[in-house]
């Protein structure tokens, strides 16, 4: 079983973290600048001391110095004086670095279906409308077999989706427009941040992070953060990501000698800001489960109030550094946290709390059977490796001698959803342009045109020369636009004239016809002015209610016009008689 790991000290006691409880969770917490960066680094290197890997990010750039072995400063004499240890044998950690931009550390990509809806929409920021639209968009390309690798994929998808709403919509339910172009932007946003160089694949094997070296210590892990803390959101549901891979893939092993694997998250703050109900939930599921699975979680954050209280009562081990109390919710805060602590006859604690200095800090670890011991004020002993970051060649020449080293460097981007829809949409294009460029095979029948048209209604047989609509001319035949059979050309029925109208010729003028035996004048008459109001004897269209109403009243006047000139002609031949 693995020694006690010494943190901290006072001149009274030594405060002990004990491996076999270094997997019931613990937290780190103070104000800026009170040493909470160097009580990780000295639990991170005492844990890989004893075989266990552990992984953290790296937010200030500080904690690549575990890479490096430390030295005597005189400040870190002065301590080891106060708290009476010889000069200790200097030495640093075996490290990996890993950036999800690839230029710190090497490249940690995650696929966009083993992210999940859920991670992604609190990424994205969507609110249960946009978040539900989300999960749809899942379940279609998971019906479909369409694979979601990267930023890419999705986007299609997305428009694929958007664009199909009323296919789909009956097997799935509605489909917002509008929640997809939200979706959409913040996928923009994303992938202007740099997030998009998160998405794809070779996906990240978590049992990377879970190696030893050839003298048994832990690998630790060290996520270079510093760029992706300016995306606050794609910073913590990477960490939550890993956390549920780490649930998700590692097998229960009940209580061990000593955890599998030791997360550190630090900016908790991050994780839980405006995070809803459900994810909370979520969280502290994975927290209360994974310790059955031999990994420890340690958030680092400000202050304790920034956990929620149901994941905060699952932190068994603490080390709570200064906090200031200049305004009323600061004071409030700092009685909040002092709360948190199994009390000590012997400390006010929050009054402790306010006078701590740097590197001091109030410890309450679990003891043999897992009790939280009195709180107690201490000093945290310095790191055997260096305070402060390494180099940018000392981080390159790490990077190459990595035992992961050109493992992920290389992107993959095979078939998945965006290749197969883009594959698509280019095959409709030419799909809908091939009936235009079909033409008849020799000697089939031209397709039948509609009614009304002239190659629907051929001319009856005419003279020679015949233009087809019965006036003659001189005009040359028109070729056929393809050959057709011998049924084709049979004679149709006749065009109607209303069918030839766009192409209607001037009438000739009728000619003046005689009197026929036994008319009167009366009906020549008629018949002159009938001529001039279009009415003739000759047969035409049927004419229209307006045209007969005109030309029955034509008529009428006409015949009335004639009458009086017959009686005057009468009259007269009868005053000369």
């Amino acid at each position: 079983m693995p020694e006690p790991l010494l943190i901290a000290k006072n001149q009274d006691t030594d405060l002990f973290l004990l491996p076999a409880l270094a997997n019931r969770h613990g937290c780190i917490t103070g104000a800026t600048g009170t040493g909470k960066t160097v009580t990780l680094q000295t639990m991170a290197q005492a844990l890989s001391g004893i075989g266990v890997p552990v992984f953290m990010a790296d937010i200030k750039g500080d904690l690549s110095g575990l890479a490096k072995p430390g030295s005597a400063t005189p400040r870190i004499k002065e301590r080891l004086d106060q708290l009476g240890f010889d000069e200790p044998a200097w030495s640093g950690c075996p490290v990996t670095f890993w950036d999800v931009f690839g230029e710190k550390g090497h490249p940690v990509r995650a696929t966009i279906s083993d992210l999940g809806p859920q991670l992604l929409a609190r990424m994205l920021n969507l609110n249960e409308i946009q978040q539900g639209v989300l999960q749809l968009v899942f379940k279609v390309a998971d019906d479909h077999g369409l694979l979601l690798l990267d930023l890419k994929d999705l986007r299609a998808m997305l428009q694929h989706v958007g664009e199909n709403a009323g296919e789909l919509q009956t097997e799935y339910g509605n489909i917002s427009s509008a929640s997809i172009g939200a979706i959409q932007r913040g996928l923009i946003a994303i992938e202007e941040q740099g997030g998009d160089r998160f998405f794809g694949e070779p996906m990240l094997n978590i049992e990377d992070f879970m190696q030893t070296d050839q003298h048994g210590h832990g690998l630790v892990n060290i996520l270079a953060a510093d760029r992706l803390m300016n995306s606050p959101r794609l910073y913590a549901v990477f960490l939550l990501w890993m956390l549920a891979e780490l649930f998700e893939q590692l097998p229960e092993v009940g209580d061990l000698d000593k955890p599998k694997l030791v997360f550190f998250f630090d900016e908790a703050h991050l994780l839980f800001d405006e995070a809803p109900r459900a994810l909370v939930q979520k969280i502290e599921q994975v927290v209360r489960l994974i310790r059955s699975k031999g990994v420890g979680v340690y958030f680092v954050t400000q202050n304790p109030i920034d956990i929620p209280d149901t994941v905060l009562g699952q932190l068994g081990n603490r080390v709570q550094h200064a906090l200031r109390a200049y305004t009323p919710r600061d004071k409030k805060a700092v009685q909040a946290a002092a709360e948190t602590f199994r009390p000590n006859p012997k400390l006010d604690t929050a009054q402790v709390i306010t006078e701590l200095g740097v590197g001091e800090a109030l410890v309450s670890f679990l003891d043999e059977k897992g009790r939280p011991t009195m709180v107690e004020r201490g000093f945290v002993l310095p790191p055997v490796s260096q305070i402060g970051p390494i180099s940018d060649e000392e981080r390159r020449q790490l990077m190459e001698t990595s035992i992961v080293a050109g493992v992920y460097e290389q992107a993959i981007d095979r078939m998945s959803a965006y290749e197969k829809l883009k594959g698509r949409v280019e095959r409709q294009p030419a799909q809908q342009q091939a009936p235009a460029a079909k033409k008849p095979y020799p000697g089939r029948a031209a397709p039948p045109s509609a009614p009304g048209t002239a190659a629907h209604a051929p001319s009856a047989p005419s003279a020679p020369n015949s233009d087809g609509w019965g006036n003659s001319g001189a005009s040359t035949p028109q070729a056929q636009p393809y050959p057709v059979d011998q049924a084709a050309r049979e004679p149709a029925p006749r065009a109607t004239p209303q069918a030839r109208r766009p192409q209607r010729q001037p009438e000739p003028e009728p000619a003046p016809q005689e009197p026929a035996p036994g008319s009167s004048i009366g009906d020549s008459v008629r018949d002159m002015m009938g001529g001039l109001f279009g009415g003739s004897g000759v047969a035409r269209r049927k004419d229209t209610v307006v045209e007969a109403m005109v030309k029955s009243a034509a008529r009428s006047i006409g015949s009335q016009v004639g009458r009086e000139v017959i009686r005057g002609v009468l009259g007269s031949l009868m005053k000369r008689k």
